[in-house]
């Protein structure tokens, strides 16, 4: 069984999660949103728990770290420190983070306050899967492309199948997968392919609150100031603009892979060759501490 529990330093408890080897290599990953949870990387991020010790964490606002009685605004900022307090009280140094979706800009961000002194520890290393836009002019990109992909008539389609389906009054369980799955095709090279996503769900107030407390933000020029081995890994289909990925590795001066015939969950589309650029990466030793 793995290992679990709620945090008990973080303004609210947070749940957790630990799957892998005992005192192997240790990875903290953060799951995207924000306002979502972990369960959905599951099972298939569970490969990198073969051989190391896989920490995951609800974040706050969103599966088990939800608070119904808790109505205070949720910023980017406390994301960040309570993800400081959650490496400190798991002991996880040296810092890995692997980071998904809104996970990536949140170790991005986390690793910004660290280089300018306002997080420890610093990272050591940093995974990027598919990492939400570092700046708004790219989130306005993606938030188009992702309304013309939902509006395409493939999706279209789909949904009109669904609706002379009669599933919601004969299978109401398998009515809500097909509804869930239609709502994240988008995301895919292959709309299709979204049947093999553990369901989700995003607290609302909590996405919003978190994406207004960002404001009008690019984070490019203070990620030079960052200086850890990184990897950035984009699907070649993902309605998050590649510049973003690309100009995001180019200032941390990471290695890019792209990864053909994938969208934004290469995790479900390209599992092998995500873990195999993942394995890759990781297996290289850390160069020491400056």
């Amino acid at each position: 069984m793995p290992a679990s529990g709620f945090t008990t330093t973080t303004p609210v408890p947070l749940y957790w999660t630990a799957h892998g080897p005992a005192n192997a290599e240790r990875l903290l990953i953060l799951h995207g949103g924000p306002g979502a949870h972990h369960d959905y990387l599951l099972p298939q991020m569970l490969e990198l728990a073969r051989d190391r010790e896989c920490v995951f964490y609800d974040q706050r606002g969103g599966g088990r770290s939800r608070h119904d009685d808790d109505r205070a605004v949720i910023t980017w900022e406390s994301q960040v420190r309570d993800l400081e307090c959650v490496v400190r009280e798991l002991s996880l140094e040296p810092l890995t983070l692997v980071g998904y979706s809104w996970g990536g800009l949140l170790a991005l961000l986390y690793s910004v306050q660290a280089a300018h002194g306002h997080a420890s520890p610093a990272p050591s290393r940093l995974v990027l899967i598919d990492p939400a836009p570092a700046s708004r002019a790219w989130r306005a990109q993606f938030d188009a492309e992702f309304g013309r992909r939902q509006q395409s008539g493939a999706v279209q389609a789909l949904r009109t199948q669904l609706a002379a389906s009669g599933l919601r009054e004969s299978d109401p369980a398998a009515f809500r997968q097909r509804t869930f799955e239609l709502s994240v095709a988008g995301y895919f090279a292959h709309p299709e392919r979204a049947h093999d996503l553990t369901p989700f769900r995003v607290t609302g107030r909590v996405q919003q609150s978190i994406w207004e407390s960002l404001g009008d933000f690019d984070l490019v020029p203070a990620l030079r100031d960052v200086h850890c081995p990184a990897l950035v890994v984009h699907g070649r289909q993902d309605p998050i603009p590649m510049e973003s990925s690309a100009t995001t590795a180019e200032a941390l001066h990471a290695e890019l892979v792209v990864l053909d015939d994938c969208g934004h969950v290469p995790y479900v589309e390209q599992p092998a060759a995500l873990f195999r650029a993942i394995r890759g990466f990781l297996d290289r030793p850390l160069p020491p501490r400056a």
